[in-house]
């Protein structure tokens, strides 16, 4: 009678599972630590719990997941910060940023040991600031701190003009470029935190389509919830499955350096600080945004104009999901 009974359950569970949604969710770039809360959700099994089987579709240089999503053939992206979705809404792409993963956004600008000690000491090195960053954060800086375009240099993402020059600062993400400075440069840099100086833009969003979010809210719910609570077992739990999951999907990625990258992560605050704290990761609030694009509209990055609130949505954040999880 056991034997049956215990056939049963798993039969049933077997179905639940083969009933769940599909849905495919692209990152934006080769797997990290900085996707760990996703791969978690998979791995534990939390999407599944809700009703969803996710499939992880890894970005790269040769891979657009944002194209793919405006074009039907997956679900969710992770988009870059809040610029791009201002971006979409000037060019009526109808994407909605529905959680934003990051508070912070992990852009920084490294210098050399003591070299500077304030970011406004930064205004008197020599600057290496790719286009994409020179269009954006750098107009930030010129507006709010007074840096010049003079002391700006193409930055090729090379870093060797860097490390040969003490009198220079160069760009670059948390997690990356400071360990890679590292192991080439034979030095420990310096780190500025762009977000700590009032560069007050979301990062790592998820987005999805509107038409998503009117027709489907059930499943934005699940994803957003699942991987919110992926976050907090990634950050505070057993990440071990998740890890092995980001090393199958990006060989080349080591422990090394996920483990570096989850230390920045959580030193920094990048997923768990702010409002995060009470309201749970992946918070969006108004207030916050407007801040942003306030800054931004100063800048001259973005027009004043801009409905810039169809940019994103609240609904499905800041209910404090997760916050038992944290340990």
């Amino acid at each position: 009678m056991r034997k049956i009974v215990l056939s049963l359950l798993l039969t049933t569970v077997a179905t639940a599972a083969s009933a769940n949604t599909a849905v495919t969710f692209g990152t934006n770039w080769l797997a990290q630590a900085e996707h760990g809360g996703f791969y978690q959700s998979v791995a534990d099994g939390t999407y599944a719990a809700c009703g969803l089987d996710v499939t992880i579709q890894p970005g790269g240089p040769q891979v657009n997941n944002r194209a793919l999503m405006l074009a039907g053939k997956i679900d969710f992206n992770m988009g870059g910060n809040l610029l791009e979705e201002f971006s979409a809404v000037q060019e009526g792409i109808p994407v909605v940023a529905v959680a934003a993963t990051f508070q912070k956004e992990p852009q920084v600008i490294l210098t050399h040991p003591g070299v500077a000690k304030s970011f406004e000491d930064l205004k008197n090195l020599k600057l290496f600031i790719g286009d994409a960053g020179y269009a954006s954060y750098y107009q930030w800086m010129i507006k709010a701190y007074g840096f010049t375009p003079e002391q700006r240099e193409v930055y090729t993402f090379n870093p060797a003009p860097f490390i040969a020059d003490e009198k220079s600062g160069m760009q670059g993400y948390l997690s990356s470029e400071p360990l890679m400075v590292e192991k080439e440069g034979g030095f420990k840099p310096d780190v500025w935190l762009l977000a700590d100086a009032g560069y007050s833009t979301y990062s790592t969003l998820i987005e999805t389509m509107a038409d998503t979010v009117a027709k489907k809210p059930e499943v934005v719910k699940c994803f957003v919830d699942g991987s919110i609570k992926g976050w907090y077992n990634f950050l505070y739990g057993d990440n071990s499955a998740a890890k092995e999951m980001i090393k199958k999907d990006n060989p080349d990625m080591t422990d090394e350096q996920i483990a570096f990258g989850i230390a920045q992560l959580k030193e920094k605050g990048i997923v768990d600080s702010g409002d995060a704290l009470e309201k749970g990761i992946g918070v969006i609030t108004d207030a916050h945004v407007k801040d942003f694009f306030d800054k931004m509209v100063a800048a001259g990055v973005v027009p004043a104009d801009l409905d810039y609130k169809a940019a994103y949505t609240t609904d499905f954040v800041g209910a404090g999901v997760g916050l038992d999880l944290k340990k």
